[in-house]
């Protein structure tokens, strides 16, 4: 662990991307993704057109036969785009719709926030019934008209409560009752290497859960305080999602990704402890 830590003493500031208003790594971006499926559907459309068009009047078919082909050749040209595109930028939808069948998986969810500012969003969650709101500093940082969005409870303005830069992380305080709320570990503990879920609004999606594992905890040259790596497909728009053991409690809140030399891009996550840290 020693040695893994004087590796990361030597990343250099610019080498850490918070995952609110950076450019996602990788092939391709969430706007390039976005018009990807656009284009896929434009396409589908147009054959679709083209078929009706060429077709003879004598034997012309019914309307349900004509949309049965469009949504078939929909989906084909969907299949052949997720075929080519094969990145953790897809990939991460398969995951979520996966994970989302587990009844554990969708409680957490219902949690799990929208945070709306004029500069963009990001993600919170909820940790008590009475509108106690846990972010990322930098996610809010500068705004004044913030919004909350959950699941199933709806649209609230949210009130920054407190602020805390120096392990980028943000309290806010929204006006409603008997909402669902996350737990907090006691402390952050893991084992090497073990199995974590966090939940989010990567690129343009909402509530994406996804899994990784948990490396290590890492130092950084501009923190006073260690953080923790872990391999997972975390994106713009992760910053501030709750990282949940297997024990269904939050040990950890995401806020950048990193290139490692070891690992390649990892996620960091702030330790629930540093939470604790800052509100005494």
């Amino acid at each position: 662990m020693d040695s893994e830590n004087n590796q990361q003493e030597k990343v250099v500031e610019g080498q850490i991307d918070d995952v609110s208003n950076q450019e996602v790594d990788g092939e391709i971006s969430d706007e390039e993704l976005q018009e990807l499926v656009l284009e896929a559907q434009r396409e589908a459309l147009y054959k679709a057109s083209l078929e009706k068009t060429n077709s003879k009047p004598r034997h012309s078919f019914p309307k349900w036969i004509f949309w049965l082909m469009s949504i078939t050749m929909l989906i084909s040209t969907f299949s052949i785009v997720f075929e080519i595109y094969s990145i953790p930028a897809i990939d991460f939808l398969r995951t979520s719709m996966k994970l989302s069948q587990q009844e554990d998986i969708a409680t957490y969810k219902e949690a799990v926030v929208v945070v709306v500012t004029e500069d963009g969003k990001g993600t919170g969650f909820s940790i008590s019934s009475d509108g106690t709101i846990l972010t990322n500093h930098h996610v809010i940082e500068g705004n004044t008209a913030i919004t909350v969005m959950f699941p199933d409870e709806g649209r609230f303005t949210a009130n920054v409560v407190n602020t805390y830069p120096v392990v980028d992380l943000a309290v806010l305080d929204i006006d409603a009752e008997n909402l669902p709320f996350l737990d907090l570990a006691d402390q952050t503990t893991f084992t090497d290497h073990e199995p974590i879920y966090f939940i989010g609004n990567p690129l343009s999606f909402k509530g994406i859960a996804n899994e990784g594992t948990i490396i290590d905890y890492t130092e950084l040259t501009d923190w006073d305080v260690p953080v923790v790596m872990m391999e997972a497909p975390v994106y713009r728009g992760n910053s501030g999602s709750p990282v949940i053991n297997r024990s269904g409690e939050v040990i950890g809140v995401v806020f950048a990704t990193i290139k490692d030399e070891a690992h390649g891009k990892v996620g960091l996550f702030v330790p629930i402890d540093e939470y604790y840290n800052a509100v005494e």
